[in-house]
């Protein structure tokens, strides 16, 4: 079910704009520590992912270190230019597929490669990392905050154990949509929960953690 919320809610960039929410995202659970996943052993990584052109001009800022770090040629990194309105900068491109998975997936251990530059450098990860990786697997689309693809289709092996979507993804949500946006969504997980008929004191939810 989708709700509206009480105002638009803009990114950190101005776009993404958040206006409603699919209430699955407060119900639905997944194993959330993508590190310690013994699930789909980096199934989540097979792909590419939508990188909005203001993210990639940070990357390649940086390319110079971080070429050295994948082990990767920058000229392997990305693929294709895609109009997208709802993306910083109104266009995107894709991470490559590189032996099966994301260019950036580590091949000596688990995780992202642009994550783990940054940690090890010092860097905010959300500077170069995807907003869409950040989010997964939550995703937006024409306004709406919901479940990604994987989780509507059920190919995201991980579902069923865990805390929700939403507590999963709180903390990026909170750095990318600010403090009363997180607010606003952790009143309406209280009402969504209780309409769902959980036990507001055995199955408290996420937000409540916080107050």
């Amino acid at each position: 079910m989708i709700r509206e919320l009480s105002r638009p809610y803009p990114s950190r960039y101005g776009v993404p704009v958040i206006s409603r929410v699919e209430t699955g995202i407060f119900i639905i659970r997944y194993f959330t520590y993508c590190m310690e996943c013994t699930f789909c052993h980096n199934g989540c990584c097979a792909w590419g992912v939508d990188v909005d052109v203001e993210n990639v001009k940070r990357i390649m800022a940086r390319a110079d270190e971080i070429e050295v770090y994948a082990g990767i040629s920058r000229v392997q990194w990305f693929d294709g230019n895609y109009a997208d309105d709802e993306l910083p900068g109104g266009s995107c491109t894709r991470t490559q597929v590189v032996n099966g998975a994301c260019v950036f997936l580590s091949r000596s251990g688990k995780g992202c490669l642009l994550h783990s530059f940054a940690n090890e450098h010092g860097i905010d990860y959300h500077e170069i990392k995807p907003m869409v990786s950040s989010l997964f697997p939550l995703t937006f689309a024409y306004g709406d905050l919901l479940p990604a693809d994987e989780v509507e289709d059920g190919s995201l092996v991980c579902l069923g154990s865990g805390p929700t979507l939403y507590c999963g993804i709180r903390s990026e949500l909170a750095c990318y949509f600010g403090a009363e946006f997180i607010a606003e969504l952790d009143e309406l997980e209280a009402i969504v929960r209780a309409e769902a008929g959980l036990d507001p004191v055995t199955d408290r939810g996420c937000g409540n953690r916080y107050l």
